[in-house]
Parts: C-alpha cells; structure tokens; sequence
C-alpha cells in the first residue's frame, strides 16, 4: 500500500505542476498577442478619417425628377405651398 500512495503522490505532484507550467505558458502567450494587436488598433484609432467624396453636381434631368415629385407631393397635400417653394428654391439653387 505505501508504494501505491507514492505512486499516487507522485503523479499529482507531476499532474500539478504540469497544470501550472501549461498555464503560465497561456498567460505569456496571451500577453505577447495582446502586445501584438495593440500597436494596430493604436494606429487605427489615430489614422485620420478620409472626408467623403464630393458629391457630383445634379444634372439637370435630375433636377426636372425631383421637381416632378415635388409637384406630386404638393398635389397630395404632404407639402405646403411654402415648404413646396422653399424646396424647389433649394434644387434650383444648386
């Protein structure tokens, strides 16, 4: 029996510091990826934004469209005679 719990002794001494070395080796690793990963979201959160694209100048079949449903929503009545002038402004203007 005494060399049964030696045996037994051992194994959960070698089981143990296995567990042990195994788990330091995952927290190193984890650090070391962590490390890794860091510079790059640093520099993604400083890279500056690309402003938006200029927006092309409506054609003029453009503006007639959406004169044309402007017309459309004035005769429904979703739009007062001063929003419909308002925005016909805004579409001739540009």
């Amino acid at each position: 029996m005494p060399g049964l719990l030696r045996g037994v002794v051992r194994t959960a001494a070698i089981a143990g510091t296995a567990t042990a070395v195994s788990n330091r080796v995952s927290r190193r690793q984890a650090g070391r990826w962590a490390q890794q990963e860091a510079p790059e979201t640093a520099y993604a959160a400083q890279a500056p934004a690309q402003p938006p694209p200029a927006a092309a100048a409506p054609s003029m079949e453009d503006k007639i469209a959406q004169l044309k449903e402007l017309g459309t929503l004035k005769d429904q009545g979703v739009l007062t005679e001063e929003e419909f002038a308002a925005q016909k402004a805004r579409i001739l203007g540009s």
